[in-house]
């Protein structure tokens, strides 16, 4: 399974609605927007990296109450093996009436050969 993929399935799991990029179409009243950031080599001695590290940032807008939401999208992250390296309450958008929580994450994956 594929980190983007891997992610949809974690955030779908949850009954939340995800996509990549931007939300197409009208919102709902909560979705998780998934923002590709990186995916890098480790350094290793003989230069032929052995994992890539792909990171994303994970951006909820919820007009309700986000606290429950955040704590369960951190606890399926957590129990996946990802790694949060920040998360961060972003605002509220008085203009969409949206709370907005971001996490940035990464993961490691074998390379294949």
């Amino acid at each position: 399974m594929s980190f983007l993929e891997e992610i949809n399935s974690l955030i779908t799991g949850l009954k939340i609605p995800v996509e990549t990029g931007v939300f197409s179409g009208k919102a709902p009243d909560e979705y998780v927007v998934v923002t590709p950031m990186a995916d890098v080599f480790e350094l290793h001695a003989d230069n032929r990296p052995q994992y890539e590290t792909q990171e994303a940032r994970l951006s909820l807008f919820s007009k309700g109450n986000y606290i429950k939401r955040k704590q369960q999208i951190t606890k399926v992250l957590l129990d996946a093996d990802f790694t949060i390296t920040a998360r961060l309450y972003v605002g509220y958008e008085g203009d969409t009436g949206y709370h907005h929580w971001c996490a940035d994450i990464a993961k490691n994956y074998e390379m294949e050969e």
